[in-house]
């Protein structure tokens, strides 16, 4: 194996006293960039977003750089989660004693340890819309450059977007295993990350969780929906109910699920309240007689065994396998187990001290009395094909539904349903400072595993599919894929090679895309593609001009917060451009079509004062700018496609 970056190296040889040894910690890196490229290291102005495997890697590479280290310098780091227990082994710079504290904050002390010189602000928040006030103009306008180390798309496409329009580059990077991948992204040469996209994760079809599981992955996901539902969903939209005034009024925005809502809320304050530890391992048994034997007998009552299709081939073939129910045996270790955690965390939601002690609940479930079950006809349950073609008809139609005849009677008898059920409920007065406490899922923590592998592992037993330990259970319910600690430092190692590159404003063709899969082992590498463009003929200087635009081009008006008007004739007067329609975000503030006596109380409106009125929310005083999107047309009526509009709201 041959790997070199020679592309990375000064383009030309430097005088030999800039390649000289000066006796300090960054000799190696000076005898081969040069002490002026170590001075524009140390005073780099960097943007580290997440501090996890990646994030960890990064900040010691960055440390033993020097980056940041010099009296201009600065690293912001920004990571809203805290450590946990199964992060130690991937995310290097933590130990057992930070297991709690924030990763930023212990990332960033194990950095300085490294190299005291580093000058780091921490931060605690997720980058989003919700914190642009933080992560405001003067802080990108600041930055030399952006490093990514996420692990969502989501935030991915956010930090792309702030990078486009603050034309920064933007170092992006990703591990899945053995599997690295590296994107550089340098304003106006290279496209941005959000140019190409991946396809999106297949999502399991709800029929399959409910009724047709085939593997070990459904039966968890299936297991993690049920935590989800009766411990923290159910106790939330209860003590919505205790302490909201207008509870009602909020169901009314939820017409699909809230009767749903009302049954569960109905059920934990009335039906099956729990008093004591014995009514949480009463209601986990019953729990396991209707998930585990009822309603494996009614799929069997609709399908049994011996059923053919339409086509007379088997209906249980394939991926279908027949379950066989379950009957409840204490000293079978599965169920018992299932039981245990099943009544500690019910007695978590209610404030009910539990036990974990074998002999007291082997003790007390003999006299759990278990009632008879009938499968019943007429129970619709749906087949994954009957889904699929439900799903396609719907995609057919764009998505919505119709509701054929009797769609209004129903919803009213959904109505009828809700206001009888409120009436049973006892009123939130009758139950002052009665709360119960919700419990969020963390893979974690082992009670919390302990029931999902349990109910997993009991369907899984149910459809005859391959159980899973707990281990192997935390790794699938946390999404977790084990990062591996040599494929990290490869990944952040090539980053770091083009972030030399960037320093020296390297041309287009220096900088690689890298992908690796070290099990193979495979190490491609490619040069990034540039931005696309788009024509767009308008006027510049008073001459025709044909300007091919890209996602990182905008067009800049300097005149501060003008009037409406005057930016419509600024357009007309600069660019030969008639604006036909101005937006700004989801609100349009002008038009052609528009009402005309609207567009002439417009007209004489600051842009400031107009995306205030129009949008009902004010533009921050410390608001640098106001992004517009434009239609435009020539005076041949031709559309002509030109990027966002950026006004700067102080002239300068």
């Amino acid at each position: 194996f041959y790997f070199d970056a020679t592309e990375a190296l000064p383009d030309n040889p430097l005088p030999i006293d800039q390649v000289t040894p000066v006796g300090c910690r960054y000799d190696s890196q000076i005898v081969v960039f040069g002490s002026e490229m170590q001075e524009k290291i140390m005073a780099l102005n960097y943007f580290l977003v997440g501090s996890g495997a990646i994030g960890c890697e990064m900040l010691k590479n960055w440390a033993l750089m020097g980056l940041a280290a010099g009296d201009a310098g600065h690293v912001h780091i920004t990571d809203m989660d805290s450590i946990e227990k199964s992060n130690l082994s991937r995310q290097f710079l933590f130990r057992p004693s930070d297991i709690g504290k924030m990763k930023a904050k212990a990332a960033t002390a194990k950095a300085q340890e490294m190299n005291p010189a580093m000058k780091i602000t921490v931060y605690e928040a997720r980058v989003g819309s919700e914190t642009e006030s933080l992560f405001n103009d003067d802080f990108f306008e600041a930055l030399d450059g952006v490093t990514n180390a996420l692990d969502n798309i989501e935030a991915r496409l956010y930090m792309d977007s702030r990078c486009l329009f603050y034309q920064k580059p933007l170092l992006e990077s990703g591990t899945l295993g053995t599997k690295g991948n590296t994107q550089m992204v340098v304003p106006h040469l290279t496209e941005n990350y959000g140019a190409t996209r991946d396809p999106p994760e297949k999502s399991i079809p709800v029929c399959t969780l409910k009724n047709f599981p085939n593997q070990i992955e459904h039966t968890l996901q299936w297991a993690r929906d049920m935590f989800e539902g009766i411990f923290k969903q159910t106790m939330e939209d209860t003590n919505s109910y205790l302490s909201s005034a207008d509870f009602a009024e909020t169901l009314k925005q939820q017409q699909s699920t809230k009767l749903d809502t009302l049954k569960n809320v109905k059920k934990t304050l009335v039906d099956d309240r729990a008093i004591s530890f014995d009514e949480c391992i009463a209601w986990t048994r019953l729990n396991f007689e209707v998930d585990y034997n009822n309603k494996i007998r009614q799929l069997l009552h609709n399908f049994p065994e011996d059923q053919v299709t339409s086509t007379g081939q088997p209906f249980w073939s394939g991926s279908k396998r027949a379950p066989v129910p379950l009957v409840f045996d204490a000293s079978d270790p599965l169920h018992l187990a299932y039981i245990k955690a099943g009544a500690n965390l019910r007695a978590s939601n209610y404030g009910i001290k539990g036990t974990w002690d074998d002999a007291y609940f082997l003790a007390f479930l003999p006299n759990v009395v278990v009632p008879d079950f009938t499968p019943k006809d007429g129970v619709k349950i749906k087949t994954p094909e009957e889904e699929a073609k439900e799903k396609a008809e719907k995609e057919k139609n764009g998505g919505g539904g119709g509701g054929g005849g009797g769609g209004d009677e129903e919803l009213m008898d959904v109505d009828a349903q809700c206001e009888e059920i409120l009436s049973q409920l006892p009123t939130p007065a009758s139950l002052a400072g009665f709360q119960l406490s919700p419990v969020d899922f963390d893979k974690d923590i082992d009670e919390h595993m302990e029931f999902v592998t349990a109910a997993s592992n009991l369907r899984a037993r149910n459809y005859k599919i391959p159980e899973a330990d707990m281990h192997r259970s935390r790794l699938i319910a946390g999404k977790i894929i084990p990062a591996i600690a040599t494929t990290t430092a490869l990944v952040t190692g090539l980053v770091c090679l083009e972030l030399y590159k960037i320093v020296q404003a390297k041309p287009v063709e220096a900088y690689k895309n890298g992908f690796v899969n070290l099990a193979i082992p495979v190490f491609a590498f490619s040069e990034p593609q540039p931005p696309a463009t788009t024509l767009a003929k308008i006027t510049k200087d008073g001459a025709p001009f044909e300007w091919k635009w890209s996602a990182w081009d905008r067009l800049d008006v300097k005149l501060g917060d003008i009037t409406l008007k005057q930016l419509i004739d600024h357009m007309q007067d600069e660019f030969g451009l008639e604006l036909t329609m101005l937006s700004h975000g989801v609100s349009i503030l002008y038009s052609f079509f528009q009402n005309k006596k609207k567009t002439k109380a417009r007209m004489p409106m600051s842009m400031r004062q107009l995306v205030t009125e129009v949008t009902g929310k004010e533009v921050p005083p410390e608001q640098k700018y106001l992004i517009f999107e434009v239609m435009c047309s020539t005076d041949e009526e031709e559309e002509v496609d030109v990027p966002c509009l950026r006004l700067f709201l102080n002239a300068e």
